[in-house]
């Protein structure tokens, strides 16, 4: 019989590695992100390496829930550090760089929309969301430096390890590309949350997978867990349309995330495990709305087969 206790990343009914353990036993503190639209595009959207963005992408480029665009980085952050402040005064923050591409730009203007974010009280760090090849060598530099003087964590989309569906879904970047970013990363002690998505078109329960097992032979810090959203005015939503292709049900995912989190390792930091999509633009899956709901079904499951987080990461 398993017990909680020999899962070490846990002080609670949880049974994988939670950011908020991982923020509480870092920082002493409540952290929170704030999540940021500083205007920017992509390199499969704008034609360097593509057109059309992922084909699951929204306008936003996954900002849904960023800031508005038209409004000052430090207006986007005071709206919702207001809102939080009243229910936690001593909290923290992190200024989540969420929309879009958020390393696709010169240098000097990458400067003028972080240094900014450093200087308001109580932010102890930044999160920027990008792309493995959108990253130059004068960015690299410069992340290096970030990295010196605030707790710095790069985020890159990564979704899938199988070239059959990076190509599907417009992904436009190789596995080796995103492979070799993570290690200048990590060669540099900065921190590098991967994003992965179930669910993708055609995908097996086996190949979703194959991408954490993938992800356990890198030395990341943490991974963020989507589930597949088909939205409006997408190339998802007019290939869903045509195909009929397969949607995961809320027990094939929850069954799937189990499996995922029982193979990764357990120092990597769960920082998502389920999509948060706006509902006004979402076709299917439904289920997906019930946020918590999903989020309660994993530790039922979780405790319903007496298990953990890495406990299976050695096979």
């Amino acid at each position: 019989m398993v017990k909680i206790m020999d899962f070490k990343y846990s002080d609670s009914n949880k049974r994988y590695h939670t950011l908020d353990y991982f923020y509480k036993h870092k920082f002493n503190s409540k952290v929170f992100k704030v999540s940021l639209n500083a205007g920017f595009t992509c390199p499969n959207i704008d034609g360097l390496v593509g057109t059309g963005g992922c084909i699951y992408c929204s306008k936003l480029g996954s900002g849904d829930f960023a800031g508005k665009v038209t409004d000052s980085l430090e207006k986007q952050f005071e709206s919702v550090k207001n809102i939080i402040s009243n229910k936690w005064p001593s909290s923290k923050y992190i200024a989540y760089f969420q929309a879009h591409t958020n390393t696709y730009a010169e240098v000097a203007t990458l400067k003028k929309r972080y240094e900014p974010m450093l200087k308001l009280p109580n932010v102890i760090g930044l999160s920027i969301a990008t792309r493995s090849d959108a990253i130059s060598d004068e960015c690299l530099a410069y992340l290096i430096d970030l990295s010196k003087r605030t707790y710095l964590t790069i985020e890159l989309g990564l979704q899938t390890i199988h070239d059959k569906t990076s190509i599907l879904i417009n992904r436009c970047h190789t596995l080796d590309n995103f492979t070799q970013m993570v290690k200048k990363l990590r060669a540099h002690d900065i921190n590098v949350v991967v994003h992965i998505i179930n669910g993708l078109p055609y995908e097996t329960k086996e190949m979703m997978l194959q991408t954490v097992k993938y992800l356990n032979t890198l030395d990341i810090t943490g991974v963020k867990i989507h589930m597949l959203c088909v939205l409006k005015d997408t190339k998802l939503a007019k290939m869903y349309e045509q195909e009929k292709f397969s949607i995961l049900s809320r027990e094939e995912y929850v069954d799937i995330v189990c499996s995922q989190l029982e193979y990764l390792n357990a120092d990597i930091v769960i920082n998502r495990l389920t999509a948060d999509p706006d509902p006004n633009d979402l076709i299917t899956p439904n289920w997906i709305v019930k946020k918590f709901c999903v989020l309660n079904e994993i530790d039922k499951e979780m405790q319903r087969r007496n298990s953990y987080q890495g406990i299976k990461a050695n096979n």
